[in-house]
C-alpha cells in the first residue's frame, strides 16, 4: 500500500512539473535574479549589420507573392537584407515566381531533387555571407520589427542564437486545433523567463536566427533542425535569447487529425534530439542550460507522457483501496477528478466530429491529443518510419 502511493505522488509530481511546476520554479528564480542583478537588455541602435533572410521553400507557390512582399517590408536597411531561397524538389512554380521580383537582393537556389528541409539547408549555407542568418518558413508572415528586433539582441557578443515568437491567428471558428494559439501563448511566457534566467531551449523553426559562424551542418535525418541547431549554439557556450515582438504568424492546423499528425512529428523529432543532445543532460557541465533544458523539453517528450496513463492506473488501485464512498481520502477525489478530466477530453472529441464547439472542453482534449502524439511519435521513432520530408498539414483559412 505505501509503495503504491509512493509511486503514485511521483507519478503527479512529474506530470504537475512538467507541464505547470517549472513555470511556477522559474517565475521564482527569475524573481529572485531581478532582486539581486538588475540588467537591461543592451540595445545599439548602430549595430545593423547585414542580414540573410534564409527560406528552405516546397511547393510555396500560394505564399511566395507574400512572403517575399513582407520580408521587404521589414523595418531595417533595405540594402542589409538579403533573401535566399532554396527551393530543392519544388515542382508547382515557386522557383519562377520568386525570380519575376527582379531584386538584386533575392536569390533562388534550386534543384530538381527533393533532399528534405535540412539537405536543403546544408546546400544553402554556402551562399550566405552576411553575419547573421534568419531562418523562417515560407509560409508565415513576420512582423515589420522582426529583423530589428533580432539583431539588436545580437549586439551582445554571449548571444549566438535568438528565437522569435510563434503567433497563432485566433478566430471565433477555429475547432480544438486553434487551442495551439493558448498553448504557444503559455510557451512564449516560459521562453521569456528561461531567457531571463539564463538561456532558452530550443528556438522556433518559424522564426530564429544564429550568428552564420557558428553553423554546423545538420545530419541528413534529422526531424528537428531548429531544435539541433540552435542547441548545438548553447552548447558552444553562447545563449539563446528571445524577443517575443520578433514574431512570425500563421494559422492554426485546419483540424485536431492535421495538428495531430504535425506533432506526432513533432515527438518523433524529440526523441531523436533527446538522444543527439545526450551530453546536455550533463547538468554538472552545462549547469541551468541543462536544468532548463530537462525541466522544459525532456520530460514533456519522454518520462510526463508515459507517466499520465501510469497515474491513473494507479490512482484507480488506490481508489478501490480506499472505498468509492470515502470522500475523505484524497485518493478517491483525485481519481474522480482525472476521470472528469478525461470526461471533458474525450467529449471535446465527439464533440469536435459532430462539428458542435465548446471551448471549455478544447484545453483538456488538446492536452489530451498532445501526449497522445508523444507516444505516437516515440513509436514511429524507434520503428524507424518518420520520414525526414515534412508531410505538410492543412492549415485554418
Amino acid at each position: 500500500m505505501e509503495s503504491l502511493k509512493i509511486i503514485f505522488w511521483v507519478l503527479l509530481f512529474i506530470v504537475f512539473y512538467a507541464y505547470l511546476g517549472y513555470g511556477i520554479v522559474l517565475f521564482i528564480l527569475v524573481k529572485l535574479k531581478r532582486m539581486f542583478k538588475k540588467t537591461a537588455p543592451l540595445y545599439d541602435s548602430f549595430y545593423e549589420p547585414e542580414v540573410t533572410l534564409f527560406v528552405a521553400a516546397y511547393n510555396e507557390k500560394d505564399y511566395v507573392n507574400a512572403k517575399v512582399q513582407n520580408s521587404l517590408e521589414m523595418e531595417y536597411p533595405s540594402e542589409k537584407i538579403k533573401q535566399i531561397w532554396i527551393t530543392d524538389g519544388s515542382d508547382d512554380g515557386t522557383p519562377d515566381l520568386i525570380k519575376q521580383f527582379q531584386n538584386p537582393n533575392i536569390e533562388v537556389y534550386h534543384v530538381p531533387q527533393r533532399g528534405g528541409k535540412i539537405g536543403a539547408m546544408n546546400r544553402g549555407m554556402q551562399f550566405v555571407k552576411s553575419p547573421i542568418i534568419i531562418f523562417s518558413d515560407g509560409n508565415t508572415m513576420l512582423g515589420k520589427e522582426s529583423v530589428r528586433r533580432i539583431v539588436n539582441l545580437f549586439a551582445d557578443p554571449t548571444v549566438g542564437c535568438v528565437s522569435g515568437e510563434k503567433r497563432i491567428y485566433n478566430k471565433e471558428k477555429d475547432s480544438a486545433a486553434g487551442t495551439e494559439g493558448i498553448y504557444w501563448k503559455y510557451e512564449s511566457k516560459l521562453k521569456k523567463w528561461d531567457a531571463e534566467l539564463y538561456s532558452v531551449v530550443g528556438a522556433a523553426g518559424e522564426l530564429f536566427a544564429i550568428r552564420t559562424e557558428l553553423f554546423e551542418e545538420v545530419e541528413k535525418d534529422t526531424l528537428l533542425d531548429d531544435f539541433i541547431i540552435s542547441l548545438r549554439v548553447a552548447m558552444k557556450g553562447y545563449t539563446i535569447q528571445y524577443d517575443p515582438e520578433a514574431f512570425a504568424i500563421e494559422t492554426s492546423s485546419a483540424n485536431v487529425k492535421e495538428e495531430l499528425k504535425r506533432k506526432v512529428r513533432i515527438a518523433a523529432g524529440g526523441i531523436q534530439s533527446i538522444i543527439r543532445l545526450s551530453a546536455l543532460l550533463n547538468i554538472f557541465k552545462f549547469g541551468t542550460l541543462s536544468f532548463q533544458y530537462i525541466s522544459h523539453r525532456v520530460l514533456r517528450w519522454t518520462i510526463a507522457p508515459l507517466s499520465l496513463p501510469l497515474l491513473l492506473i494507479f490512482n484507480l488501485v488506490l481508489f478501490i483501496l480506499a472505498g468509492p464512498a470515502n470522500l475523505n481520502s484524497i485518493y478517491v477525489w483525485l481519481f474522480y477528478g482525472q476521470v472528469l478530466f478525461y470526461v471533458m477530453a474525450f467529449t471535446g472529441w465527439y464533440l469536435e466530429n459532430k462539428a458542435i464547439k465548446i471551448k471549455i472542453l478544447f484545453i483538456p482534449y488538446y492536452f489530451m491529443i498532445m501526449n497522445l502524439a508523444v507516444l505516437m511519435g516515440m513509436r514511429r521513432y524507434f520503428k524507424g518510419s518518420q520520414s525526414v520530408n515534412w508531410e505538410r498539414a492543412k492549415r485554418g483559412t
